[in-house]
């Protein structure tokens, strides 16, 4: 039997690392994430809802994965980039109006 050297990451703030995980070929995102047992590393883990990717790249669980491949499982965005960006600047220029009084 053949087997797929792939690695399964997270990074948030309970955990952060990286399992290898040997799967067989044909393998998907789905079947290397319950191999490698990440999901006792996460709180409220679900494989129903994650979101996940290979190499940076948004795919569905059920994505076939090839020699090598990087499985990153994602975590929820606490704010929208755009509003934060927003109220950055928003902050920014009246701080700089402050100063101009």
């Amino acid at each position: 039997m053949n087997n797929l050297n792939i690695t399964v990451a997270y990074a948030g703030p309970e955990w952060s690392g990286e399992i290898d995980c040997p799967v067989s070929v044909g393998a998907s995102i789905g079947d290397a994430i319950a191999a490698s047992g990440i999901g006792q590393h996460i709180s409220g883990f679900s494989m129903t809802t994650i979101v996940c990717g290979v190499w940076g790249k948004v795919r569905p669980i059920g994505h076939v994965l090839r020699e090598g491949d990087r499985v990153e499982i994602y975590r929820p965005l606490q704010a929208d980039p755009k509003d934060a960006r927003r109220m950055k600047a928003t902050a920014k220029a009246s701080a700089i109006a402050g100063k101009r009084k």
